[in-house]
């Protein structure tokens, strides 16, 4: 089975966010756990989240992906940014636990001119104080594009920090395909190929989820501008691909295209037809 969806809002609380999966035609989505762009939390609504597991259930609803607010920075220089970073992240893992199960994904973090080595380092010890044992929710690093001073823009920067970490069994990996396209990986011409790559480096059995995106740039770019499928380099073929391949069966595809509800349950819908 394929699983799509896209990103919903958490605004009116879980059950609200079901009703809207199941809307769109999604049987998965992704959430944020706070407020994107800053580091507001509402108060968790523990009836609302277990009413949401039911009804996750009942729908036959994929592994769902909770997405860390971009604002976070595990290696940031300043001390204090990358404190901010660790509490909030804990707190978000806390409050999973009412949804269990499920995925936790976020931007590794942007050396600020550190260097990639310094970052790595940075990422990894800020990890360690976040990854408990017992928790039943996964965390999964993303595959960046490169912009500035990201960190995560190669397989191999990511093998790294899930080296240097203390409990390594609590990291997976999303794969985004606008992502890795503007990172220089030929997902057009040989999706194969850097599957193989992925596999060679970090291990196919830690990809667990696909952020599915066209991308404005072409390859290499290093930008990371985000299309609707089809409206891009990567082209519609290519999604086909992703969908349908072996090696990527069972992982949530999960949309964060520049679209609107009519257009997101197309895009699921194609998704979930290329099967």
């Amino acid at each position: 089975m394929i699983f799509a969806g896209s990103h919903i809002s958490s605004a009116g609380g879980y059950c609200a966010m079901a009703r809207q999966a199941e809307k769109l035609g999604a049987n998965t989505f992704a959430f944020f756990t706070r407020n994107p762009r800053g580091g507001s939390v509402k108060a968790l609504d523990e009836a609302d989240a277990a009413a949401f597991c039911e009804r996750v259930r009942e729908l036959g609803l994929g592994k769902l992906v909770a997405h860390a607010p971009y604002t976070y920075n595990l290696a940031a220089a300043k001390p204090e940014l990358r404190e901010f970073a660790v509490n909030a992240m804990r707190e978000d893992l806390d409050r999973l636990e009412y949804t269990p199960g499920h995925y936790y994904n976020f931007h590794p973090g942007s050396h600020v001119g550190q260097g990639s080595d310094a970052g790595v380092a940075l990422i990894a010890e800020g990890l360690d104080r976040v990854l408990e044992p017992g928790r039943s929710t996964l965390v999964l690093l993303e595959t960046m594009a490169g912009k500035g001073s990201e960190v995560g823009r190669t397989f191999e920067e990511l093998r790294a920090i899930i080296d240097r970490v203390a409990h390594p069994e609590l990291l997976g990996v999303c794969l985004d395909t606008c992502h890795v396209w503007d990172a220089g990986y030929d997902i057009v011409n040989d999706l194969d190929g850097v599957l193989a790559e992925f596999d060679r480096v970090i291990g196919l059995e830690r990809l667990k989820a696909i952020h599915t995106n066209d991308s404005l740039n072409p390859l290499g770019a290093h930008k990371d501008r985000h299309a609707k499928l089809g409206e891009g380099h990567l082209g519609l073929e290519t999604f086909r691909r992703v969908a349908a391949h072996p090696a990527l069966a069972g992982l949530p595809l999960i949309l964060e295209t520049p679209n609107d509800d009519e257009g997101w349950a197309k895009e699921i819908a194609f998704l979930r037809s290329c099967g």
